[in-house]
């Protein structure tokens, strides 16, 4: 809950979210400031991950009671392997802590687990964690809560056209008969809409190799609030922001609105 928000007041803004209509179908979150959040509080990072992990429960719970098809959050980068050492286990722990406590109440809710990124490079503790998680899940058919875990953007492209060079070196696709659909469907992402609305927290102006396909059409929403102090009225406030863009998808308005 937001700072100084009652929950009747949160009701309130819940509700005129969901009567405004217009919801966004997938909304991808850069979970960014844990970090920073610490060190404001002179604490360690990890302080600030765990913290991160309440913001995670919270978010994911009312993007369920919006009735949202798909949560995508940034968890762990290609990149962030090249953290401190201790930091990076600390972090595999915290992952593999959280999903084990966590799957009951996913499963409870509804809610399918699935995970983006080259999961067989993760270390086995939290790679059979995510395993079972995501079998456990599988049948739900409420909130797709989709991790970016071991994920970079770049990377998933590079392999998506390793992919179709080889279909083109069997015979099986031709050069003229790529487009954008046979490039989505290559992608991690393939049985996944693109995000409506990009959040990112801590106010960084950046994509951090996120997505980067799957954000053409994206709407941005940038916040200076920290992740851990990122709660459902920072996200109620998002939506209601996405909710006033017009998208045009390159077209001018007087075409979206005839």
């Amino acid at each position: 809950m937001g700072k100084g928000v009652t929950a009747s007041e949160l009701a309130k803004l819940k509700a005129e979210v969901i009567a405004h209509g217009d919801l966004p179908g997938h909304v991808a979150i850069i979970m960014d400031g844990n970090g920073r959040w610490a060190k404001s509080r002179s604490q360690p990072r990890i302080f600030g991950h765990r913290a991160g992990v309440k913001s995670v429960r919270n978010i994911t719970e009312i993007a369920g009671e919006l009735g949202l098809k798909t949560l995508t959050l940034y968890t762990f980068s290609s990149e962030n392997w090249k953290r401190p050492k201790l930091e990076v286990s600390a972090l595999m722990n915290l992952l593999l802590d959280t999903i084990t406590k966590e799957v009951d109440d996913l499963h409870r809710n509804n809610v399918r687990l699935t995970v983006i990124g080259d999961l067989d490079s993760m270390p086995k503790g939290p790679r059979k964690g995510m395993l079972d998680g995501i079998k456990r899940t599988s049948q739900n058919t409420g909130l797709n809560l989709n991790l970016a875990l071991n994920y970079g953007s770049r990377q998933e492209i590079l392999q998506a056209v390793q992919a179709i060079g080889k279909a083109i070196e069997q015979g099986d696709l031709k050069a003229a008969e790529i487009s954008d659909k046979i490039i989505s469907q290559n992608l991690y992402t393939a049985n996944i809409q693109d995000p409506d609305l990009l959040i990112r927290t801590s106010g960084e102006f950046r994509l951090s190799n996120f997505l980067l396909w799957q954000l053409a059409y994206t709407e941005i929403f940038v916040t200076p609030v920290f992740w851990p102090a990122f709660g459902e009225q920072e996200f109620l406030d998002a939506i209601k922001e996405y909710q006033k863009r017009e998208r045009r998808y390159g077209q001018v308005s007087e075409q979206i609105q005839t």
